[in-house]
């Protein structure tokens, strides 16, 4: 293929969604930077992906304007302002609100993407997951701190582990295909006492950064994946191996 490929990054303004960009774009993809806070113009895109009207819209003009699509990364990471609340805490219409905006926003991207990308016959699809859509998770390394982990987190990204592979069964004889990516905690500014803790039991003894991620999903839409779908690569410095 002598084109550069097309790549579309949901929430490409986060701090994944710009390693993800920056990453793609010095290996040579064309970037589509999709994000709530972007207007439409060069190649950044307005994107909701909770709102039907809007994956389809950005779908539409992307296919008139550069007639392909070739890879498609949900990153966008839509939650609520109660996000953060205990288990004890969280109110059901919480629950119902992120499941629908996060787990049925990647959801609708997938299905919407997959008609175009079957019908060209080739396309490939990478969602962002988690450790924690893999184990549960360590409550200790939130101790002296006002964090927790959100139990809506976890289903959502245990979901999105367990769709990948079912898109990957069902759109592969189509030749598209479909990954998942699930980093481990990501250094964010976090409080002192959680970087410690979660530091102390990471066999490499330290948090991620973007750069750490970012280079695992330009492979996967790469052609060097072409032998590679239904796959959840883990970068977590080891969290998940002991």
């Amino acid at each position: 293929m002598d084109r550069p490929k097309l790549v579309v990054v949901t929430g490409s303004e986060g701090l994944l969604g710009r390693e993800i960009v920056l990453d793609l774009s010095k290996k040579g993809f064309h970037v589509i930077r999709a994000d709530k806070s972007l207007e439409d113009g060069g190649y950044c895109y307005y994107l909701d992906i909770t709102d039907e009207g809007s994956v389809q819209s950005l779908i539409t003009k992307l296919v008139d304007k550069f007639e392909f699509i070739d890879g498609w990364v949900n990153n966008a990471y839509p939650r609520t302002k109660d996000w953060g609340n205990d288990w004890k805490n969280i109110e059901f219409t919480s629950w119902q609100r992120n499941v629908d905006m996060h787990l049925n926003g990647y959801f609708l991207c997938m299905h919407r993407v997959s008609e175009v990308m079957t019908k060209q016959g080739f396309g490939s699809i990478v969602n962002l997951s988690s450790i924690y859509g893999i184990v549960g998770p360590d409550f200790s390394v939130y101790e002296n701190t006002q964090m927790t982990m959100p139990a809506a987190y976890s289903a959502i990204k245990g979901a999105i582990i367990n769709l990948t592979r079912y898109l990957a069964a069902r759109i592969g004889p189509d030749g598209v295909r479909v990954n998942c990516v699930s980093p481990g905690g990501i250094l964010d500014g976090q409080p002192a006492a959680f970087v410690a803790a979660y530091c102390k039991k990471v066999p490499l003894r330290r948090l991620g950064l973007p750069s750490d991620i970012a280079p695992a999903i330009s492979f996967l839409v790469s052609e060097d994946a072409k032998y590679i779908t239904g796959q959840n690569l883990v970068i977590d410095g080891g969290w998940t191996s002991i």
